[in-house]
């Protein structure tokens, strides 16, 4: 359920998604993104089973690459367990108007049709789950019982990462809806703005 996180923060982490994506290629300067300006709500005033009970991302602006604390307290009124089907929609600002951001590899307004398998990709099954999720008892893998799960204030480190030239500055607005079975458990939606700088480093 910590990685409910993964679903509901796969919108935060749709720039987790929206930027790790992409590697960094080589070049004699240094790029950084920000992001700012992180505003969420669950989408229903929080009258599904799955809310997002509150949410802290500090500094602003989160800078990558550099480090981020994230604090976060997840309910589910109901067990999650395999299929849970999450949908991503993102779109951008230009002049005015949100406009749709394409599904490109794996990135975008993509529906991932099942979290369990990503949570076996990104932590193999039988293997103990790796840092704060262990620290704190939090499951990496489905199912998830019903009830209530609290990652404290967590530094991470994040990478340095690359966005398409038309994706590296704007307005956006991510969303995310987590389905069982057809059913709809959670939504969460999220805003930000990204800038990048660039640095020459010789």
């Amino acid at each position: 359920m910590a990685r409910l996180s993964l679903c509901f923060l796969l919108a935060f982490v749709a720039m987790a998604h929206f930027t790790a994506a992409f590697s960094v290629a080589w070049r004699p300067w240094e790029f950084s993104t920000q992001l700012k300006s992180i505003t969420w709500e669950n989408c229903d005033s929080g009258k599904l089973p799955g809310t997002i009970k509150s949410l802290s991302i500090t500094p602003d602006p989160v800078t990558m690459p550099g480090d981020v604390t994230v604090s976060v307290v997840l309910n589910t009124e109901v067990p999650l367990s395999a299929p849970l089907q999450i949908k991503i929609t993102a779109e951008k600002e230009l002049f005015g108007e949100w406009l749709a951001v394409p599904c490109i590899d794996k990135f975008g307004s993509c529906t991932y049709n099942d979290v369990c398998d990503l949570l076996d990709a990104f932590f193999k099954p039988g293997q103990q789950c790796p840092g704060p999720l262990k620290a704190y008892g939090l499951p990496c893998h489905c199912p998830f019982r019903a009830g209530s799960y609290t990652l404290p204030s967590t530094e991470f480190t994040l990478p340095n990462l690359s966005l398409p030239s038309w994706l590296e500055e704007g307005n956006y607005r991510v969303s995310g809806v987590l389905t069982h079975n057809n059913e709809e458990i959670g939504c969460a939606k999220f805003s930000f703005s990204l800038a990048t700088t660039s640095s020459w480093w010789w």
